[in-house]
C-alpha cells in the first residue's frame, strides 16, 4: 500500500518515485526541463496546464503543485511520456500529485462530476458514460449520436452482438467485489458532499 504524503516528512519528488503509480524509477531526476512535454501536451494547448513547470514545482518541492487546478487539466494520454528525451512522465507524477489531493480531501469538486462512473461500474458491472455527460455531449458531437446512443441496442441487433452489459449474476459479482474492497463507500462518501447535484 502507498505511504500517505505529509507536507515536510518527505520530499515531493521522492514520494512520488515510490508511488505504485510512478513507474519511471529516478527518471522524474533527470528532467532538464527542455518543455517537449508541455509542446506536445494536448492539455497544455486548450488550458493553462504545464507539464514542464508542474515538474519544476515537484522538483524544487513546492507542494503547492497539489493544490493547483491546472493539473486537473491532465487527462493521461501519455503524449508527454512518449516524448520526454530522458525518460520521465509528467502524467504519472500528476497521477500521484492528484491521488495526494484526493486524500487530502482537497479534490473533492473534480470528482463530483465523474461519480456517475461509479454508479455505472456498482449498477452494470462496467463502465459508462454518465448521464450528468449527455446534455453536452449531445450538443458537442451532435443529434447523430444521440440517436445512436438511444439505439444502440438495435444496431447491436442488427449486427449479431450481444447485449452491451453483462449478465445479472456478472454485474452482481462486480458489484459485491466494489462493495467490498471499499469502493462504493468512497463513492457514497464524495456523493455526500455539501452543494453536490446529481
Amino acid at each position: 500500500m502507498d505511504e500517505k504524503f505529509e507536507h515536510g516528512s518527505l520530499d515531493l519528488a521522492h514520494f512520488i518515485m515510490n508511488d505504485i503509480k510512478f513507474a519511471q524509477g529516478e527518471n522524474l531526476l533527470k528532467c532538464v526541463q527542455c518543455g517537449m512535454c508541455t509542446s506536445a501536451c494536448p492539455g497544455a494547448q486548450h488550458s493553462d496546464y504545464n507539464p514542464r513547470d508542474m515538474i519544476e514545482y515537484i522538483l524544487e518541492g513546492d507542494n503547492s503543485i497539489i493544490e493547483s487546478e491546472d493539473i486537473w487539466n491532465c487527462f493521461y494520454c501519455y503524449t508527454c511520456h512518449s516524448i520526454c528525451p530522458v525518460g520521465n512522465s509528467p502524467c504519472q507524477a500528476n497521477q500521484v500529485l492528484k491521488q495526494i489531493a484526493i486524500d487530502e480531501g482537497i479534490a473533492d469538486e473534480h470528482l463530483r462530476p465523474f461519480l456517475g462512473f461509479g454508479d455505472s461500474f456498482l449498477n452494470h458491472g462496467m463502465g459508462g458514460i454518465p448521464q450528468n455527460f449527455f446534455k453536452e455531449m449531445r450538443e458537442d458531437i451532435g443529434e447523430d449520436w444521440w440517436e445512436f446512443k438511444n439505439h444502440l441496442d438495435d444496431v447491436r441487433t442488427q449486427l449479431g452482438l450481444g447485449p452491451v452489459y453483462p449478465d445479472d449474476d456478472s454485474i452482481e459479482e462486480i458489484s459485491t467485489i466494489l462493495v467490498k474492497c471499499g469502493f462504493k463507500d468512497r463513492v457514497e462518501k464524495i456523493r455526500e458532499i455539501k452543494d453536490y447535484e446529481k
